[in-house]
């Protein structure tokens, strides 16, 4: 299904440095994100990103994603993840890993902003979050039912058993 072509072992494959000041910037409401890997580099393998999430910001609704792994490295702050019925708050250090399959969210319910860094595996979503961004952009209202319509062209459905936290 991918139509990228084998490495060629007798060509050095290209290596990203993405320092602190790089990477594509989007805003997405409260939430600054900065993409380090768009899967350029990993043929498509793996997507990376820096979020910074603003305090009491609520995030997603409640998602499941059907064909990538996800994946939430705490870097200063404490978010909460909502995984089905349960809450874990998270603090620095914490990774959360996120099957496909497995219903979760997150936010930042305390009084200071929250960095994180998430994979994608493969890189899928890193264009959710372009589109995301580009519907925000022209300064319209930004809801729950845009943001579930985006996430269903990434093979994401929402959750919708579960309570809204």
């Amino acid at each position: 299904m991918n139509d990228r072509p084998e490495p060629d072992s007798r060509t050095p494959a290209s290596v990203s440095v993405v320092g602190p000041g790089d990477g594509e910037v989007l805003v997405l409401g409260k939430t600054r994100m900065r993409i380090l890997e768009d899967g350029s580099t990993t043929e498509a393998r793996l997507g990376i990103a820096e979020s910074v999430v603003a305090p009491h910001s609520p995030g997603p609704p409640q998602h499941r994603h059907a064909r990538h792994d996800e994946g939430f490295y705490v870097v200063s702050g404490t978010l909460r993840f909502t995984v089905g019925e349960q809450q874990h708050d998270v603090s620095a250090g914490t990774l959360v890993m996120v099957p496909p399959g497995a219903p979760h969210t997150f936010a930042n319910v305390s009084d200071e902003p929250a960095v994180m860094i998430s994979t994608f595996t493969p890189d899928l979503y890193v264009q959710y979050f372009r589109d995301m961004h580009d519907a925000m952009a022209d300064g319209r209202t930004f809801t729950q039912d845009d943001n579930i319509r985006i996430m269903r062209n990434y093979a994401t459905e929402p959750a919708t058993e579960f309570p809204a936290h």
